[in-house]
Formats: structure tokens, C-alpha cells, sequence
């Protein structure tokens, strides 16, 4: 699967461990910064990572920042994005299978390393359950 990811610098040693964590796994991934842990401002970030995924370039987007909060706002303004800030492994699960979410949020100030990679391995491993109830529901979203 092809992955874009971004982080701002309070997430900047997660981001790389989830990167060699998706790469051990044989995922595609492209980092979309920051590349220093310099103080920085995530909304350029996000909204890359969201464009690239709304593109079809990527079949997934992560995004990180100190709580998730803020970069999945950002996410979640790019029209066909459903971006859900995630803290645990059953919402990770729940979102891909209710929500079909295309990317995902978290905070490296909230969840330790072993749950992050938890909820990635989840978020990218569930498939959309597809049932008519979650379909139609994601399309009023759309609209």
C-alpha cells in the first residue's frame, strides 16, 4: 500500500519510527516533513498529506502532531478526506470499518510508541466493511 505521512516537530521521532515500521511491512511510504525537529506550524503538512491522498497518489494518509488534534482538523477541510484522530486500537478498527477513514491522526505527546504502531497496524490492516448503512452514511458525509 502506498502511504504519505507527515508530522510537525512534536511528532518528529514518531513519525520516523512509524515510517521504518510501514516499510518493514512492505508499504510504499513518502514523508511530507517536517524533516528537522525544529519548531514548525503542521497545517501545510496536514494539508499536503490530505491532498496527496485525496489525489489517488496514496492509498492512505498519517499524520501526526503532539495531540493529533490540530493536524487532523487540517486533514479533515480537504473535501473527500476522512481523517479520524485516533487513541486506541478499537477506534482505529471502528473507523476503517464504519467510516472507510483514508487517513489517520494521532498524538505523540498522547500515545506512547507499542500503541502507535498498535493503531497503525489496525488502521491499515482493517477493510471497509462495506455494508449499505456505512455506505450511505459516508456518502451524506460527502455531500
Amino acid at each position: 500500500m502506498k502511504v504519505a505521512i507527515g508530522a510537525d516537530h512534536g511528532a518528529f521521532d514518531r513519525k520516523a519510527q512509524v515510517i521504518e515500521h510501514l516499510k518493514a511491512q512492505g508499504h510504499e511510504v513518502k514523508d511530507f516533513g517536517t524533516y528537522t525537529p525544529d519548531s514548525c506550524d503542521y497545517p501545510a503538512i496536514g494539508r499536503s498529506v490530505a491532498n496527496a491522498v485525496v489525489s489517488g497518489e496514496f492509498d492512505r494518509g498519517i499524520v501526526m502532531c503532539t495531540t493529533g488534534i490540530g493536524i487532523s482538523i487540517v486533514a479533515n477541510k480537504v473535501k473527500g478526506i476522512r481523517c479520524a484522530l485516533c487513541s486506541d486500537v478499537t477506534s482505529a478498527r471502528l473507523t476503517r470499518l464504519h467510516n472507510d477513514a483514508n487517513m489517520l491522526s494521532m498524538g505523540a505527546g498522547i500515545i506512547g510508541p507499542n500503541l502507535t504502531m498498535d493503531i497503525v497496524d489496525m488502521f491499515m490492516n482493517t477493510k471497509f466493511s462495506n455494508e449499505e448503512k456505512h455506505v450511505r452514511r459516508i456518502s451524506q458525509i460527502e455531500e
